[in-house]
């Protein structure tokens, strides 16, 4: 049964310090793109280890499990791995407990997603209502829709054909080519599919609010998108017409006043445009990625190291 309880402090340890050690980091602000794998890589190493654990620990406590787990595996295998006896108070406990999380898990994505889902249809029903079709244009295509409307706005509807919103206020506020990077930076979010990411980063929040890497994933993906998607507009149009736009668009709700601002990322992405961090040099971005994509290995390679040894 040490597998699983390692498995098990590796994903506790991983939850706690992945976190504290990217907040540390200052190379996320100029690599968004990197650090949203990072990210992703860090939380599917701590799924990872629990879900590892949980299999190993059903293993243990039922035969049943067990026969099916390694039912491919050469003799010796099984004995490598000290399962102990079947139906063990511990394996069984943790084998419970860390499969409710797990369909706790599910449930709480399955409802994000539904959420999301019928939100979206009740705003692409909107826009219907407010923007109509044009004779000819095809309902299941990407639209570009404008609304009356007194706010400067611009926002993305996604899904198959994601929807580009923008209101004709934003139209009389943003000139020359800051509309352009607007519908730029949304179309970033687009074709990142930032959407699912979020959903992700909301249902694990939601599910384990306790856990310190899924309430900082969730933080720290709604910056990160954002990020990415301003450096997708600013590599097109200029990071001065994308900071400009940003203000254009906000300058009216107190973003940039002395208050606590209700978007309190728009102040820094502008000054994060304005300054123009430098980025980091490809092969530095590669190692961060490669470093990244090797974190969720660790779990893997915890968990085959008594198979693989006894097959040696």
């Amino acid at each position: 049964m040490m597998v699983p309880a390692v498995l098990l402090l590796l994903g506790a340890v991983t939850a706690v310090l992945a976190p504290r050690l990217l907040a540390r980091a200052e190379w996320p602000e100029r690599e968004p793109v990197v650090a949203l794998w990072v990210w992703q890589c860090a939380v599917g190493a701590v799924l990872l280890c629990f879900a590892l654990s949980m299999l190993l620990s059903a293993a243990a406590a039922w035969h049943a499990v067990r026969g099916r787990l390694f039912a491919a595996a050469p003799h010796g295998v099984v004995d490598a791995y000290a399962l102990g006896p079947a139906g063990g108070p511990w394996a069984v406990g943790t084998a419970l407990l860390l499969a409710g999380g797990g369909l706790w898990t599910g449930l709480r994505l399955a409802r994000e997603v539904l959420r999301a889902r019928a939100g979206r249809r009740a705003r692409g029903a909107e826009l219907l209502v407010r923007a109509p079709l044009l004779p000819g244009e095809d309902p299941a295509g990407a639209r570009l829709v404008v609304l009356e409307g007194p706010r400067p706005e611009a926002w993305w509807l996604p899904g198959a054909a994601p929807q580009l919103v923008v209101t004709t206020a934003a139209l009389g506020r943003l000139k020359g080519s800051q509309l352009d990077a607007v519908l730029a930076h949304e179309q970033g979010h687009a074709a990142a599919r930032h959407d699912w990411l979020l959903h992700c980063s909301r249902a694990l929040a939601g599910g384990f609010p306790q856990v310190p890497v899924f309430a900082a994933f969730e933080a720290e993906i709604v910056r990160l998108v954002e990020l990415a998607a301003d450096d997708v507009a600013s590599r097109r149009y200029g990071r001065l017409t994308i900071a400009l736009a940003l203000v254009g668009l906000n300058e009216d709700r107190g973003v940039f006043g002395p208050s606590p601002a209700p978007e309190p990322h728009v102040p820094e992405r502008v000054r994060r445009l304005l300054t123009a961090p430098p980025r980091m040099s490809p092969g530095r971005r590669l190692r961060l990625t490669a470093l990244a994509t090797l974190v969720p290995a660790v779990p893997l390679l915890v968990a085959f190291v008594p198979g693989l040894s006894a097959l040696a």
